[in-house]
């Protein structure tokens, strides 16, 4: 059969991603979680320290998340019933999106399914049309950083631009951003430059207020302006003294941000803040918010309860926590012999390897040893860079911490990484 012949194809193309080291389907099967102060994920039984994860302050676990989402469920039960403009928009949903918008300092906001799906329509509205109708050309350069996550670059891919209208800037390199946007003048109507925040393999961030220096000096140039747009996914709920991220760090703001409730704020589900009249195009124009399912109303109860503890006391406590289980984790790391493949200040931070088998072999012992952490190797990194992705929570406890690097230690000494 000619299904037959197709189903060999796959078979190769499976053996070939396994043959790279690149397989992601042989996940680990966690059963529940311990009620530890730094919660342990159980897996056949035993116990594991968790130095993998996006929850960076460790608020899936929190009461007042479990009881926003009790709460919202019991009011508006456990599922959307259909598309907000088929059947309605819940009350929780607008609450949430006021509560981001402010949290922001932005007019307005909306949520989304994930980050991933906010990306995609974000950018595809922004740099053509959703329809033959609509007003908005596609007569848009836009200028993406090299490093930039699977969601940004699809977003742009689906865009369908000409390749002279997509151009790709070298990672974090601004002089070359501005050769870009130079050279390119008086030839689009607008420029839209899309970044991340935070670069999620490496822990970087990007500096925001060069790229607005560069906006303010070129943008008269294009018709339309020169539009930012970024997706602070990993910043939010992670970085800064009241946890907004890059922004707060540089003290400079995206015209769009890109946001998701499911890392820091331990919840689900993405969102974009901007003006409101941005947010007013997008409700009309973003294919996977007017055509898809929200979130659950449960898991926006929960957001709603994680925006508000971010932002009280209780919130800056714990990214207090935060920086200080990252200097101390870095500080200890480095005396024990260990380099990083980027000095971040952010909770992911890449322990640099440099070598894929020896790489794979320590992540094998930390696992032994009762520790989830996940090694990140060539093709996904370039060869040589192969790295250690370390997490670090305000769950964690200083004898947490203390324990993964005498670990790590004995493997590094014993496979002569350090």
């Amino acid at each position: 059969m000619k299904r037959n012949l197709f189903h060999s194809v796959l078979q190769k193309e499976i053996e070939r991603i396994d043959h790279s080291h690149t397989a992601k389907r042989g996940e680990k099967i966690i059963e529940g979680f311990t009620d530890d102060p730094s919660p342990r994920a159980i897996i056949k039984k035993k116990r594991y320290l968790i130095f993998n994860s996006n929850d960076y302050l460790g608020l899936r676990f929190e009461s007042a998340l479990r009881k926003g989402e009790e709460n919202a469920s019991q009011t508006f039960g456990t599922g959307p019933g259909a598309v907000r403009f088929i059947s309605g928009t819940f009350k929780v949903y607008k609450d949430l999106e006021k509560a981001l918008a402010t949290f922001h300092k932005r007019e307005d906001a909306m949520i989304f399914s994930s980050a991933f799906a906010a990306n995609l329509a974000v950018l595809f509205c922004m740099i053509k049309g959703q329809s033959k109708d609509s007003l908005v050309s596609g007569d848009t350069l836009v200028v993406s950083d090299s490093l930039n996550h699977r969601s940004i670059i699809d977003g742009i891919r689906i865009a369908n631009l000409p390749k002279e209208q997509r151009l790709i800037y070298k990672h974090l390199d601004y002089a070359n951003l501005k050769e870009i946007i130079v050279s390119n003048t008086a030839r689009y109507k607008r420029v839209l430059i899309v970044t991340d925040g935070i670069f999620s393999m490496l822990g970087e961030y990007v500096n925001l207020d060069k790229i607005r220096k560069i906006i303010e000096t070129h943008e008269s140039k294009y018709e339309e302006g020169v539009h930012l747009v970024v997706d602070d996914s990993h910043g939010v709920a992670s970085l800064g003294a009241n946890g907004q991220g890059v922004e707060e760090v540089t003290r400079a703001k995206a015209d769009i941000l890109v946001g998701t409730m499911g890392k820091g704020f331990g919840a689900d589900g993405g969102y974009v803040v901007a003006d409101k009249i941005v947010i007013d195009y997008l409700r009309e124009s973003a294919a996977s918010y007017i055509y898809s399912n929200s979130i659950s109303p449960g898991v926006a109860g929960a957001a709603l309860s994680a925006v508000n503890l971010v932002k009280s006391s209780k919130g800056k406590k714990l990214l207090r926590k935060s920086k200080d289980n990252i200097k101390l984790f870095k500080q200890l790391m480095k005396k024990a012999g260990f380099q990083f493949a980027a000095d971040s200040i952010h909770p992911i931070q890449p322990v640099w390897i440099g070598d894929t088998k020896k790489t794979k072999a320590l992540t094998e012992d930390l696992f032994k040893e009762g520790i989830l952490v996940t090694n990140i190797n060539y093709p996904v990194v370039p060869q040589g860079k192969d790295e250690i992705r370390v997490q670090i929570s305000a769950s964690h406890e200083v004898k947490d911490i203390e324990y993964f690097v005498k670990v790590i230690t004995k493997s590094g000494k014993k496979l002569a990484i350090i």
